[in-house]
């Protein structure tokens, strides 16, 4: 497979976000081995990214999910609310539904799986320098069906969750029962198990374990 190479005269310039030093350094090799890419900032968490990013205003920011202290998803969320134009690449472990789909919404132009070969990176990091989106190619229709729209684009959310949703689902993330939840909240069990299957619909989850991992996304487990 040939990869486009930048057209740029002018070195890609690349912050790199990976709580693993070893990852960090591994990455850095293999993005500086390229002609037309250079790191000029590394972070071992979001704060970091934040920080770095707007200090040095990269071309990409290449973005792991699951940091300590504000995750992956916060920090995209932080970088393209203060750069509504920030090319962000996801480089993550996780393949399910749930992380792709909330990182898609939070503004993510490519979303790359750390198992995938190096070349998967660097098609991602030219594609989005470009303007382009980038999906692994490993990743199944079934995974972006749904949500990832036509000429690339992300199709918006089915529906926001009502604040009862989003009560009703962090409790069950962390591990209430629905007669828990229906006392806690002073609701009928009924109306907890509708709140959840209206929360689920809206969210195109299939069962407890993506909740758990939408609840991690949202910062609202402590996972550490």
């Amino acid at each position: 497979m040939t990869l486009e190479r930048n057209p740029n005269p002018r070195p890609l310039r690349i912050v790199l976000a990976d709580d693993h030093a070893t990852v960090r350094q591994g990455l850095k090799l293999l993005i500086q081995a390229e002609p037309d890419m250079v790191v000029v900032a590394e972070a071992d968490d979001g704060e970091a990214a934040v920080r770095q990013t707007l200090a040095t205003n990269p071309d990409v920011i290449v973005m792991d999910v699951s940091m300590p202290g504000m995750n992956g998803l916060a920090a995209t969320r932080a970088i393209r609310q203060a750069l509504p134009q920030a090319r962000i690449v996801t480089l993550t472990r996780h393949a399910d539904q749930a992380y792709l789909q909330e990182l898609l919404r939070a503004g993510v132009s490519a979303y790359v799986l750390k198992r995938s070969a190096p070349t998967e990176l660097l098609q991602a990091i030219r594609a989005v320098a470009t303007g382009g989106q980038y999906l692994d190619s490993t990743l199944t229709a079934r995974l972006t069906a749904g949500f990832v729209g036509g000429r690339g684009g992300v199709a918006r959310p089915t529906g926001e969750l009502t604040e009862r949703e989003a009560q009703v689902l962090r409790l069950i993330a962390s591990g209430y029962a629905h007669k828990d939840i229906a006392a806690q909240l002073s609701l009928s069990a009924k109306t907890v198990d509708a709140h959840k299957v209206n929360a689920m619909r809206k969210l195109d989850l299939s069962g407890r374990i993506e909740i758990i991992k939408y609840a991690v996304l949202q910062g609202w487990l402590d996972t550490e």
